[in-house]
């Protein structure tokens, strides 16, 4: 299939004339009508397609199509329907005739498919964001934070998922290895049909056999396979069958496999998406699925980066992808442990500082630690120490870490000792006789303090953020990411619940809401091109 080229004339009935007087100057519509061209040219879709061939529908309408799509949340199939009815979609898409011809869903599907596997798979986002930044909209602040994305099927129990994951494996294989594969299956069950085998659910050693049956039949088809050398689709297959045998079941005594009484720490909680996993926002906010992670600009309320991770990565992960624009390669010319780059202060720019607020999420020490050594002032919040049933904190204790020493509220100097990870001061001695010992531990053999191996780098943070100051900032700036979130997740279908399978395609429809979301901004701050200076401009800040 070739390009599609979008025309520029507009005919008598095409649907400007019917929707110019109607739409409001902040209006989407209006935007994309009036800058579609340079926002989305055809031209930069080309190598998406090849040089003979059908032409395609033009990128700019299934850019447009695919932007509007998430603004009034929208499966593709009513998408293309709302093109072919509402005459505002074909002003977005560049003042097209009334009667302009539509178009399958299939063709909303093949545009995300050729991104995907492109060297440029979020160039729609990009796109945005590139105008942005040449309006001067983006400066040099960054608020980050994560939303739960759910996942689009049916989280699976432990009998689903090896039934689930001995019949994904089945149906990929050729005849003859499929042949040999049910040759060794002991069950009475061809794994043809989908859902739980029968069984008499409210009888315990029933519930016990059918998994010992599933299970070792499970063992038996991946013993088969072992040392073979198999197609790219059956390898993984296998390995996800050896996956979910291998994270829910253990065995007894008697060597009958029953459901292990944990949770494993990667669990994979369906067959038909893989990818997906438990995952909390807080211990009482629980969900299946995805996290969806963005980066804002908090002045002009733009969203600079977006990715997604499996349900059950920490927020810090990702952290510094999300910072890639502002983020030096290379260390800051400024040592660390020099006062201008301290916490909440940053070493002095020709363009400014960057500063980057967070939660707790981000106030990790791997994350503070590259944040700290870049010269970035860090307004992430960091968990103060434990206090254990109203016990003495760690800050109550003086650590010196150069000197190796630890000193008790009592004033007991004990050495620290280095252990596999950080070190340890250990009071045992001296806690029997102290008369602050109620205070500070109930344990046998005294207090035991164990220091953290970037000790010094997580107090400098907490000392930072008990500054009025650096409070302030944070009050002011950190919160405006909620916001931008509820914007993303206004519309349930494409937002919130995921509407596809796997990191891959979600991160995809995420990154397209995102770039939705700042067209949506663009329109309210008056974003123009303007021919008289040849530059992007905006009437100004609301």
């Amino acid at each position: 299939m070739s390009l599609g080229k979008s025309s520029s004339q507009e005919s008598f009935f095409s649907a400007t004339g019917f929707c110019e007087d109607r739409l409001g100057e902040t209006s989407i519509y209006r935007l994309l009508y009036r800058d579609g061209d340079r926002l989305f040219p055809d031209e930069s879709f080309s190598d998406l397609f090849q040089s003979i061939g059908r032409d395609s529908i033009p990128p700019r309408i299934v850019a447009t199509v695919l932007v509007l799509q998430r603004v009034e949340g929208l499966s593709d199939r009513d998408s293309v329907e709302r093109f072919a009815f509402d005459l505002r979609w074909k002003y977005a898409a560049g003042g097209l005739d009334a009667d302009y011809p539509e178009f399958v869903h299939s063709v909303l599907v093949g545009m995300r498919s050729r991104l995907r596997r492109s060297e440029r798979p979020d160039r729609i986002f990009d796109a945005v964001l590139e105008v942005a930044k040449a309006a001067g909209l983006v400066g040099r602040k960054r608020v980050l934070d994560s939303t739960a994305l759910f996942d689009a099927v049916a989280t699976q129990d432990t009998v689903t998922l090896i039934r689930s994951a001995i019949r994904g494996l089945l149906r990929v294989v050729d005849a003859p290895l499929h042949a040999r594969l049910i040759a060794e299956l002991q069950r009475d069950d061809d794994y043809v049909a989908p859902g739980k085998p029968a069984c008499a659910w409210n009888d315990a050693e029933a519930r016990t056999a059918l998994v010992d049956e599933l299970a070792r039949d499970g063992f038996s088809a991946l013993a088969l396979l072992d040392g073979m050398t198999l197609a790219k689709d059956v390898a993984a297959a296998a390995a996800l069958l050896a996956t979910v045998l291998g994270q829910d079941l253990e065995t007894d005594e008697a060597g009958v496999f029953r459901i292990a009484r944990k949770v494993a720490r990667d669990r994979v909680i369906s067959t038909v998406d893989p990818e997906a996993r438990h995952g909390h926002k807080t211990s009482s906010r629980k969900f299946d699925g995805y996290k969806g992670h963005v980066a804002i600009d908090p002045d002009s309320e733009l969203i600079t980066a977006t990715t997604v991770t499996p349900g059950n990565v920490g927020d810090g992960e990702p952290a510094l992808s999300l910072l890639d624009d502002v983020l030096p390669e290379e260390l800051d010319h400024t040592p660390a442990s020099s006062p201008s780059a301290a916490p909440g202060e940053a070493p002095i720019a020709a363009d400014g500082p960057v500063e980057v607020y967070g939660d707790a999420s981000y106030g990790i020490a791997d994350v503070l630690e590259r944040l700290e050594a870049r010269g970035v002032a860090i307004f992430t919040k960091t968990q103060p120490p434990a206090a254990r049933g109203g016990m003495y904190a760690q800050d109550r204790f003086q650590i010196d870490t150069s000197a190796m020493t630890a000193t008790c509220p009592n004033g007991v100097v004990v050495p620290l000792r280095p252990q596999k990870v950080g070190s340890a001061a250990r009071f045992a001695e001296h806690c029997s006789s102290c008369p602050l010992r109620a205070a500070c531990t109930t344990a046998k053999n005294g207090r035991t303090l164990r220091v953290h191996p970037k000790h010094d780098l997580l107090t400098r943070v907490r000392t930072a953020q008990t500054d009025p100051a650096w409070q302030a900032a944070y009050r002011a700036t950190r919160p405006k990411v909620e916001r931008k979130i509820g914007h993303l997740m206004y519309r349930r279908h494409g937002a919130r619940r995921a509407r596809v399978r796997g990191t891959l395609r979600v991160a995809q429809d995420f990154s397209i809401l995102a770039a939705t979301t700042n067209l949506q901004r663009l329109a309210v701050l008056g974003l123009a091109w303007s021919t008289t200076s040849g530059s992007w401009s905006t009437n100004g800040l609301d």
